[in-house]
């Protein structure tokens, strides 16, 4: 997916209805900033009605390399550019989940207790893909109680670390302790949803090394048949061979 139709496809998540100001709130953050040591973290004010960052903390160029300025000049999209293709319709989808899941499981006077929880690999001043886990942590919502700015906190792990995108929700109780309220695996669901059940049945044969005749024999259909389930699986999980989708199964990567 391009970048730039980001906003279109996923209208919904970045329409808001006023522009809150937050300028008190932001000083006393880049107040705090300057006390803050370097580290594997930094944080940001997002505003996903500007697609807009009010604020980057100094660590930014330690952990990604980037200048931040540049980043707050430029926005989201600069961000998103900078995204794994591979994790970027994945994220979005999460993002999606996650607004939908706050407006309607999550009640109007609850909102401001909430915290989400997701990840993506992002492309450092190297030219490396390293881990990024987000939280963010809403601080002004619009007239209709959508949560469009909040505070977002960046870890930045090792690209040695092989990591599915997740997402989870999580509310302050009244013990002023987080429980979760939603979690999903995007990473596996979209690997296992566009399987069919007969694709699934051919997957679990070539697991067991079967032939394309000997699993057209067990299925009663052709050999040509089952060559064509093969190449549409193999398009649908983005792999080149059946090796690599058995090594996928031991990952626990494919449902099936």
């Amino acid at each position: 997916m391009n970048t730039r139709t980001i906003k279109e496809a996923y209208k919904e998540i970045f329409k808001s209805h006023d522009n809150p100001s937050l300028e008190k709130h932001i000083e006393k953050i880049i107040e705090l900033d300057a006390f803050m040591p370097y580290n594997s973290t930094f944080f940001c004010i997002t505003n996903t009605q500007n697609l807009a960052f009010e604020y980057i903390s100094k660590n930014l160029t330690a952990c990604l390399g980037m200048d931040r300025e540049e980043l707050k000049a430029k926005g989201m999209k600069y961000l998103w550019s900078k995204m794994h293709p591979d994790d970027l319709e994945v994220w979005l989808e999460a993002l999606n989940e996650l607004m939908n899941f706050t407006l309607n499981e999550i009640p109007v006077s609850e909102r401001n207790k909430m915290s989400y929880t997701w990840n993506y690999r992002l492309k450092n001043s190297k030219d490396e893909y390293v881990n990024v886990i987000q939280n963010t942590t809403p601080l002004e919502f619009d007239n209709k109680n959508k949560p469009i700015i909040g505070l977002a906190h960046y870890t930045v792990l090792s690209n040695h670390i092989e990591m599915q995108v997740c997402a989870s929700a999580k509310i302050l109780n009244d013990n002023n302790e987080y429980e979760t309220v939603y979690f999903n695996n995007f990473s596996q669901k979209l690997l296992s949803d566009g399987i069919s059940n007969r694709e699934r049945d051919i997957i679990r044969l070539l697991v067991l090394n079967y032939s394309s005749k000997e699993i057209a024999k067990r299925l009663n259909i052709t050999a040509n048949t089952v060559d064509t389930h093969r190449r549409n699986i193999l398009k649908k999980l983005k792999v080149s061979s059946t090796g690599e989708i058995i090594g996928m199964l031991k990952n626990n990567k494919i449902l099936i």
